[in-house]
């Protein structure tokens, strides 16, 4: 782990001032509203749930094409506001993606590489790529993703194509702070890691978790944001391992600073709540995105598969030099993606068209705030 650490801290030095050069140029190209936290020095950071093509999420891109190529951009219009009023960005890519048409849904998913456009046209920077189906395709599954991500500008974190890649943490700017991105998965489904390529998915390791967080802030990182696919799949609930692993993530130092700023949790396909935990924000679950209709572990259709939250975080900059970034507002955004429409609904902006959506609301509001979060200042946002 020391020798890793050391690796990961030299990476870093070297991409900080590259990745900021990166991000300052997509933050402030003409468009992009200036983000209210920005004039006082601090940022705003948005995060959102896995983003799960199934077979009719497909279909529904190539319709929203004209049946030429695949275009994601209509079903990601309804959060592309919030999304871009944003200093900082970040979305789930769980799949991986296939080629020249050969695309295909659950149980082993290959996505057109055209999700990557869409995310980088609603305004997302960066995204956590390591899941339980990070190797549905092999080595060539991460490559084809990573390269289209690349292409649309997308920076991702939790997969990689080569070691020197594997070692490297990914630094996106936001304000004039540098965040470091980091993501892990509990498993990939069963399939081995690529022969030779031991690094190819980040494992969930709460030492290596550590290490790599603590390299990252020695070597420049202001805020440390960890993604997390983790967790029990249809349960509002977080299990043991979730509330274990969040303790002690968040009770680490680095210095005089916690190891971690924000944990960012994935994978249960419903959403599940948020709690400060030891002085730092924890999503347990932001839920799908998007994603098809979703089937539980008993064979029903289960609509919470297709509910959601955006997660907003304001960051204001250290009272004293070397001192932490401080959460001033945590705000949620409650979404539904509506699979008749195939378009993500922000379901604040959809309110007074049913009863339904009121009712889909509350029961998200009533999830996420079933550990307290309220009583340390989350509140909904719109």
């Amino acid at each position: 782990m020391i020798a890793r650490s050391r690796q990961v801290a030299l990476a870093l030095t070297a991409v900080l001032a590259a990745g900021a050069a990166c991000q300052a140029d997509r933050h402030e190209a003409p468009g992009r509203p200036a983000p209210s936290a920005t004039a006082s020095g601090g940022f705003t950071l948005v995060a959102s749930g896995d983003v799960l093509p199934h077979s009719s999420i497909i279909d529904r891109a190539r319709f929203d094409a004209g049946g030429r190529g695949y275009d994601f951009r209509p079903m990601l219009a309804g959060v592309k506001p919030l999304v871009t009023r944003a200093d900082l960005a970040l979305c789930h890519m769980e799949t991986v993606y296939g080629e020249n048409g050969n695309y295909t849904g659950y149980p082993a998913f290959k996505s057109p590489p055209e999700v990557a456009a869409g995310l980088a046209a609603t305004g997302y920077d960066g995204c956590s790529t390591a899941s339980n189906h990070s190797l549905d395709d092999g080595a060539d599954g991460i490559r084809r993703t990573l390269d289209a991500l690349d292409r649309a500008g997308v920076r991702h974190a939790g997969s990689a194509r080569t070691e020197a890649e594997a070692r490297t943490v990914t630094v996106l700017r936001a304000g004039r702070a540098q965040v470091a991105h980091l993501a892990y998965t509990y498993g990939t489904n069963g399939y081995p890691l690529p022969a030779g390529r031991p690094w190819a998915v980040n494992q969930i390791d709460e030492g290596r978790i550590l290490a790599d967080a603590g390299a990252a802030r020695r070597a420049g990182a202001d805020v440390v944001v960890v993604s997390l696919h983790w967790g029990t799949e249809w349960q509002d609930e977080p299990d043991r391992q979730q509330l274990t692993l969040a303790r002690s993530l968040t009770a680490a130092r680095t210095g005089d600073r916690p190891a971690v700023d924000l944990i960012l949790g994935t994978h249960a396909h419903v959403p599940q709540a948020y709690e400060k935990v030891n002085g730092t924000w924890v999503i347990y679950g932001m839920g799908d995105q998007i994603a098809g209709q979703m089937f539980n572990h008993a064979g029903g259709p289960d609509p919470r598969g297709n509910q959601s939250t955006l997660g907003r975080f304001t960051f204001a900059p250290p009272k004293s030099p070397g001192g932490r970034w401080e959460v001033t507002k945590a705000e949620f955004v409650p979404q539904l993606f509506d699979i008749d429409a195939g378009r993500v609904v922000n379901l604040n902006q959809a309110l007074g068209q049913g009863a339904d959506v009121t009712g889909v609301r509350d029961r998200i509001r009533d999830v996420v705030f079933s550990r307290g979060a309220a009583e340390d200042g989350l509140v909904m946002g719109e």
